[in-house]
C-alpha cells in the first residue's frame, strides 16, 4: 500500500494515458466534472471515496486528479489506501492540464457547480442585507447575520441548507436527469 501520492505532469499523465499503463481517476464531485473534465477520466468523488469499489488491475497505476490537485493532495492517503499498486497524482490538477495544452471536456451548457452557486447565492445576499441596512431600515443587516450564521453552520456540520436548495432549483434538477 502506497501512503504518498507520486506528483506527475500533465506531461507524464498524457504519455501514461496514450500507452495505456495508467487510468485516471477524477475526484470531484459530479456537477465539476459534467462543467469540464479530462477525456477518459472516470469521476469518482471523494464525498463518496469510502464506499467506492475500484476494479482496477494490478499492473495499471492509478493517478488521481482534482481541479487543482489540492484536494488530492489532503486526501492522499485515504485515496492511495484503496490502491494495491502504484498511486500518483495530476500536479496542479485538470487546471494544470489546459495550461500544458492538452484537450478538456466541457459542456458550457451544464450549470455551475452547486458551491459555487452557493457562493454567489450567499454573498449576493450578504451584499443586499448590508445595502439596505444602510439605505433602507437597520433591520435588514439581520439578513447578513442570518446568511453568515448559515455559512457557519454549513462549515461545523457539513450540512448546507443553501446547497440542497440550489440542488433544487429547476437548471441542477434538469442537469442531474
Amino acid at each position: 500500500m502506497t501512503s504518498k501520492l507520486t506528483a506527475l505532469s500533465a506531461k507524464q499523465v498524457q504519455s501514461r494515458l496514450s500507452s495505456r499503463t495508467a487510468i485516471l481517476i477524477d475526484v470531484r464531485e459530479a456537477d465539476e466534472y459534467r462543467r469540464k473534465h479530462i477525456a477518459g477520466s472516470s469521476s469518482q468523488p471523494l464525498s463518496g471515496w469510502d464506499k467506492a469499489q475500484l476494479a482496477i488491475e494490478p499492473h495499471v497505476d492509478v493517478i488521481f486528479s482534482c481541479r487543482s490537485g489540492m484536494r488530492v493532495d489532503s486526501a492522499c492517503d485515504r485515496l492511495a489506501a484503496k490502491v494495491a499498486g502504484n498511486a500518483y497524482t495530476l500536479a496542479g490538477g485538470i487546471e494544470a492540464w489546459g495550461k500544458a495544452g492538452f484537450a478538456l471536456e466541457s459542456d458550457p451548457s451544464a450549470p455551475l457547480e452547486i458551491m459555487r452557486q452557493v457562493q454567489i447565492a450567499a454573498g449576493s445576499l450578504v451584499v443586499i442585507g448590508i445595502a439596505l441596512g444602510f439605505f433602507v431600515a437597520p433591520g435588514f443587516f439581520a439578513l447578513s447575520a442570518f446568511v453568515g450564521a448559515g455559512l457557519t453552520f454549513a462549515g461545523i456540520s457539513g450540512f448546507c441548507g443553501m446547497a440542497r436548495l440550489m440542488a433544487l432549483a429547476p437548471w441542477n434538477r434538469a442537469a442531474s436527469a
